[in-house]
This record gives C-alpha cells, sequence and structure tokens, in this order.
C-alpha cells in the first residue's frame, strides 16, 4: 500500500509524514510546554481537545518525585488497553528517558487525571511479551511513537497504569 502525505488506515489513527510526527514529539516533550499544559488542564479539567489529540488521550499524572518525595503533575500521551492505561516513555526519541519514568520505578502508585476524574492506579513497566503487545496497540493509536523508536538506540519504556481498589 502506498501511503500519502496522511492516509487514514482502518481502525488506525491518520497517519502523517514522520517529519510532521517528529514536531509535535519536541514540542510535547519541550520544557515550556508542560506549564502551559497543566494550566489548561486546571482550567478544563482535562476535556474536550485537552483531553484527546492525535488518537492519544492527554492525562495528567501525579506522582511522587524520586529524589524530591514532593508531588509531581506531568502532563502525558497514554492510550487505553481495557481498563489500564499505557504510558510511553519516548521522549520524542531523545536519548535521555524521561524525569517521570525514573519517579514511576521509584513510587509506582500514581493518580490520573482524565475527563474532569481523579482516578488511583498503580504503575507497573511492561516488559518481554508484553511490551511487544502493547508497542503493537500505542503504535496503531499514534504511529508517531515507531518515528521516535527509529531515533533512538535505547529503549523505550512502556507503563501499565492498572487501576487499584
Amino acid at each position: 500500500m502506498v501511503r500519502g502525505p496522511t492516509t487514514r488506515l482502518s481502525g488506525v489513527a491518520t497517519v502523517l509524514p514522520p517529519r510532521v510526527y517528529l514536531a509535535i514529539g519536541l514540542v510535547l516533550t519541550h520544557p515550556w510546554f508542560h506549564p502551559i499544559h497543566r494550566r489548561l488542564f486546571a482550567l478544563t479539567g482535562g476535556r474536550g481537545p485537552v483531553g484527546r489529540a492525535l488518537g492519544m488521550d492527554m492525562i495528567l499524572v501525579r506522582m511522587i518525585g524520586r529524589r524530591s518525595g514532593e508531588e509531581r503533575a506531568v502532563p502525558l500521551g497514554a492510550v487505553r488497553d481495557g481498563a489500564t492505561w499505557i504510558l510511553i516513555g519516548s521522549n520524542a526519541g531523545k536519548e535521555r528517558i524521561p524525569a517521570w519514568v525514573h519517579n514511576l520505578r521509584a513510587h509506582g502508585l500514581v493518580t490520573v487525571v482524565h475527563g474532569g476524574r481523579s482516578v488511583a492506579f498503580r504503575a507497573r513497566e511492561a516488559t518481554g511479551d508484553e511490551w511487544d503487545r502493547l508497542w503493537t496497540v500505542v503504535t496503531t493509536a499514534y504511529p508517531g511513537y515507531d518515528v521516535y523508536r527509529r531515533r533512538t538506540d535505547r529503549h523505550i519504556p512502556l507503563f501499565v497504569l492498572d487501576p487499584v481498589g
């Protein structure tokens, strides 16, 4: 199948040129973006276009900082898989792992804010066959993650957020 600049595949997000995914990733991972995104979440409760974009849900994840012990509120793109959320530590293919990855590895209990609701989850890192299956789920929802994976030699961690309770 030959794909044009923006091809819509059945059951799959719109496929854009790699440079567009790269630009999106660089904006969403830039340090100035997070305060803006947090403010938009505060104003909208994560509803409307602030809550969903580009085949992903946009969520606010409240977690404990691994070194500071203080609460951190991190806006992230996430993909649903049944009752769980999948978080992707791609950092748009940059060589540095996002700081939030280290926080989740140290303290797995988080709160997700989405659609005006706050719900507790426990994070765990996917490995092996589960990682492979979830990578397919993630890249089906947002093909840009394949672009980010090709940009880096490091492993891109996937975290599964399981509901608490």
